[in-house]
């Protein structure tokens, strides 16, 4: 008897409590409805474009060129910097007498070329000390101050370059190149477009650089001649004449200070736009 009335009060308390979750769940639905919330709305269709123009400006708010711009020339310029650095400055008459001076001593390492293309690099940055000068006063600094575009910035930059490679270039070189390229003859050296300056300009170093270094072979050149007569003379031919005349050739070499007159000489052949 006493297990039938617990087991009817549980029967009772689930049907109560399913009864209060319907009515709960019927409430929420006619509360929801009454309240007007209705389904999403369908997504708006996109409007077509008004133009098709598109601009970069390379300048900041100030008129001064931007970091990033900046940054882009400094990446660029360093890497063509080897060939501006070959083909536009003094460096390869410079590197190109040095080197055959160490071949005119008999040294064929000593000293190594990592040294001469050092103390190449740095004569020539001595020699084109007024030119850069004059680019970095007359173009670099109105440019990144912003007081000149950058087609302004170059074509006032070239000009001391320019005026340097002209002063150390034969007409002869600008004319053989002017040929080549099937061009006009130009009224003067100001109308000798950039592309033919730079290769008469580099012919015409080569050849300096040749000149100074046969006028350079010339003493080593009797010190070896004189070395193998006198030891053909003496029957000892089998002794190699480099052996006895190379230090001959170092004692001469230091006696009249050769690299002081070699480097001296290079400086002076350059007339330097001041």
């Amino acid at each position: 008897m006493t297990a039938a009335l617990r087991t009817g009060r549980t029967v009772t308390l689930v049907v109560l409590g399913l009864a209060m979750v319907a009515g709960f769940l019927v409430l929420t639905a006619g509360g929801a409805h009454a309240a007007g919330v209705t389904g999403p709305t369908a997504p708006a269709s996109p409007t077509p474009p008004t133009g098709g123009d598109f601009s970069v400006s390379v300048n900041g708010p100030d008129g001064a060129p931007s970091s990033a711009i900046v940054t882009l020339l400094g990446i660029t310029l360093l890497s063509v910097a080897p060939a501006l650095l070959l083909m536009m400055t003094s460096f390869t008459k410079i590197f190109v007498v040095l080197a055959m001076t160490r071949n005119a001593l008999g040294l064929q390492g000593i000293p190594p070329n990592q040294v001469i293309a050092g103390l190449a690099l740095f004569l020539s940055l001595f020699v084109m000390a007024p030119v850069i000068g004059h680019i970095n006063d007359d173009a670099l600094q109105p440019y990144l101050a912003g007081h000149i575009d950058f087609a302004k910035a170059v074509e006032v930059g070239t000009k001391p370059l320019r005026t340097f490679m002209l002063h150390q270039t034969r007409e002869e070189d600008v004319a053989l190149i002017t040929r080549a390229a099937g061009q006009a003859n130009p009224e003067d050296l100001d109308a000798v477009p950039m592309t033919t300056v730079i290769p008469a300009f580099v012919i015409s170093e080569l050849r300096s650089a040749f000149i100074i270094g046969f006028v350079v072979f010339i003493p080593f050149l009797v010190i070896d001649l004189v070395v193998s007569a006198a030891l053909m003379s003496m029957g000892m031919m089998m002794l190699p004449p480099v052996m006895i005349s190379l230090p001959f050739k170092i004692l001469l070499f230091v006696l009249v200070d050769g690299w002081g007159l070699i480097i001296t000489s290079l400086i002076e052949s350059y007339q330097v736009v001041r």
